[in-house]
């Protein structure tokens, strides 16, 4: 069993895992502004009650995108500052794909429509059928109109957009309220190493589907606080 590190900004909710043999601990909490402040803090604490350290690490687990650009950013800018320090390589997760894994784990549905809140009165969408192999995990991803989501009959429909969207979005056989948890990619990520898909810190992105834009400050402070812990 890899040891493995993996969080989550994508959304105002904060998770943070650590795989260790048969352990996991993980943490949940308020994000958004605040991940770039707790994120490093719960990193170092869940890496001591696993006793690992940052190098024993066989990958640093991340939620790529789409999702909040200032949680997307934070949270490929700590595991790039991490990675670099500690020379471990990252293995960026789709979070899309990381809410269909947490419907199949929860609720064992097998064939999910992942949304997230895109705001701007719009969501991000993926189909993920867990019967059908895709290389790597990976599968299109829209940025859709609440109502222009298609859910085919017999599809789960899961994620973080009803309590915005709600009767907006298209009926479905079931709705999960679920969020990707870091506990999620720590689950996909044994199909992904022997897949290839960890990149080296420098080659680590965001996926953002929208534009790319600018750094913040908070995420520059997230980067620079990163690598203080390994110096």
């Amino acid at each position: 069993m890899p040891r493995l590190l993996a969080f989550d900004t994508s959304t105002e909710t904060l998770s943070v895992a650590v795989r260790h043999g048969d352990a996991l601990l993980e943490h949940s909490g308020a994000g958004g502004p605040q991940s770039s402040t707790t994120l490093i803090p719960l990193i170092q604490r869940l890496l001591a009650e696993a006793g690992l350290r940052l190098a024993d690490l066989d990958a640093i687990v991340f939620g790529r995108g789409p999702g909040s650009f200032t949680g997307l950013r934070t949270a490929c800018s700590v595991a790039q500052g991490l990675g670099f320090g500690a020379g471990v390589r990252l293995l960026p997760v789709d979070t899309l794909r990381a809410v269909a894994e947490e419907a199949r784990h929860r609720f064992g549905d097998r064939r999910v429509v992942a949304v997230l809140d895109a705001r701007m009165d719009q969501v991000y969408a993926a189909h993920h059928d867990f019967d059908v192999a895709a290389p790597g995990g990976i599968v299109e991803v829209e940025l859709l109109a609440p109502e222009q989501i298609v859910v085919p009959a017999g599809w789960t429909l899961a994620g973080n957009a009803f309590g915005t969207y709600g009767e907006r979005l298209p009926p479905a056989a079931a709705r999960r309220d679920v969020l990707p948890a870091a506990a999620a990619m720590l689950r996909l990520a044994p199909e992904l190493l022997a897949a290839g898909a960890t990149v080296a810190p420098a080659d680590a992105w965001p996926f953002y589907v929208r534009d790319k834009v600018a750094q913040t400050t908070e995420e520059r402070a997230a980067i620079k606080a990163a690598s203080k812990t390994l110096t």
